[in-house]
This record gives C-alpha cells, sequence and structure tokens, in this order.
C-alpha cells in the first residue's frame, strides 16, 4: 500500500473525525510535501479539520478540486483515483 493510501486509511479508521488517526495520515502527508498525491489527501485532511483555506491551498497545491459534496464521498473519489480504480 502506498503512503498515500495509508494515510487513506487512516482516515477512515478515525470515521472521518479529527484526533490520532487523523494526526497519523497528516504525519504520513507532511512527510512528502509537494508531491501531488500527498498534497491532495493533505486538503481532504483540511477538509476534514473545516479549515477550508488551508484545504483549498492544498487541492491547489494538487492540481484538484473537490469533486464531491462531502468528505466521505471525496474520500472513496480519492481513494479510487489513488488506487487506480475506474469507474465504467
Amino acid at each position: 500500500m502506498t503512503k498515500p493510501l495509508q494515510a487513506l486509511w487512516w482516515i477512515r479508521k478515525g470515521e472521518f473525525r479529527v484526533g490520532p488517526e487523523w494526526e497519523e495520515a497528516h504525519v504520513i502527508v507532511q512527510a512528502m510535501e509537494g508531491v501531488f498525491e500527498f498534497d491532495w489527501v493533505h486538503a481532504l485532511l483540511h477538509w476534514i479539520e473545516a479549515d477550508m483555506g488551508n484545504a483549498d491551498y492544498w487541492y491547489r497545491r494538487a492540481g484538484k478540486r473537490r469533486s464531491a459534496p462531502n468528505v466521505k464521498s471525496e474520500w472513496e473519489h480519492i481513494a479510487k483515483e489513488l488506487s487506480g480504480v475506474t469507474q465504467h
């Protein structure tokens, strides 16, 4: 499992809330700032935190936009993209 997918795993384990699992995910993504996959997950973390200005900053750094109406749906979208799962 890649590091960005590990961060997503921690986010889900923490039930999409700020807490120890959120912190684990944040440590992972901070280690590789500037790599779009890490920055994309970083954006999601700040959305969970309700820090939308910071989330938007990380979405811009990743070259992405929010594509879902809520955190859980966005998590699913990012997880599919980063794991190479495509929809038909």
